[in-house]
């Protein structure tokens, strides 16, 4: 089992923790992870736009002059796509982007990104993650500490909602319960901070 350290929110090493071949150390699978990040961003579309046909817009029942004689090039109604507020050529319509993985694939995803995470040095261990005030001073001084200066994401074992406050107005620090973690989540951001409860509970999971 790979062993890792365990941090304080000062940045002090505090200990070690095993953490689990099953979890944290397979094998790296990048077509799962694009499959699983596909089908995240695939479900987060509406797929709601949508334009009217020529068959769809109101009016143009009329043939506008008669076939031939006048000169100009002969046209059947006012609402085909050549003409001002006539209908779209190929217009987008309502549609399901959805896309659906099984939850063993899932899991593998998510755990083949937290083993690479772990085997490239980017992923931290704190023994717990507390603030008193909720106040976004005490979440910068954590920054510092730990030296976070890329886009982070901090999961927690629970929904603590001080840290989430203390959290939100920083740009590069991003808070989520372990129970959310997803594979688009890890690749999104570039340094992964759990606590120690966290990675426990995920493992239980």
């Amino acid at each position: 089992m790979p062993s890792i350290k365990v941090y304080n929110m000062n940045g002090s090493e505090v200990g070690e923790m095993e953490l689990n071949d099953n979890f944290f150390g397979i094998e790296y699978n990048e077509p799962l992870i694009h499959q699983a990040v596909v089908t995240r961003l695939a479900n987060e579309r509406q797929g709601t736009k949508s334009t009217l046909t020529r068959t769809e817009v109101s009016g143009g029942g009329a043939k506008p002059w008669r076939q031939k004689g006048t000169g100009r090039a002969r046209q059947g109604s006012t609402r085909a796509p050549q003409w001002t507020h006539g209908g779209v050529v190929f217009a987008p319509k309502s549609r399901d982007f959805s896309k659906k993985m099984n939850i063993t694939a899932k899991r593998t995803a998510l755990c083949s990104a937290l083993s690479k995470k772990v085997a490239d040095g980017e992923f931290i261990v704190i023994d717990e993650l507390k603030v008193a005030e909720g106040k976004t001073k005490e979440m910068v001084a954590f920054q510092k500490a730990l030296k976070l200066d890329e886009k982070t994401l901090v999961v927690m074992d629970n929904n603590d909602q001080l840290v989430i406050r203390a959290a939100r107005n920083l740009e590069n620090l991003n808070t989520l319960p372990v129970a959310q973690l997803s594979t688009y989540e890890v690749v999104a951001n570039a340094v992964i901070v759990m606590t120690k409860a966290a990675v426990e509970k995920f493992v239980e999971a």
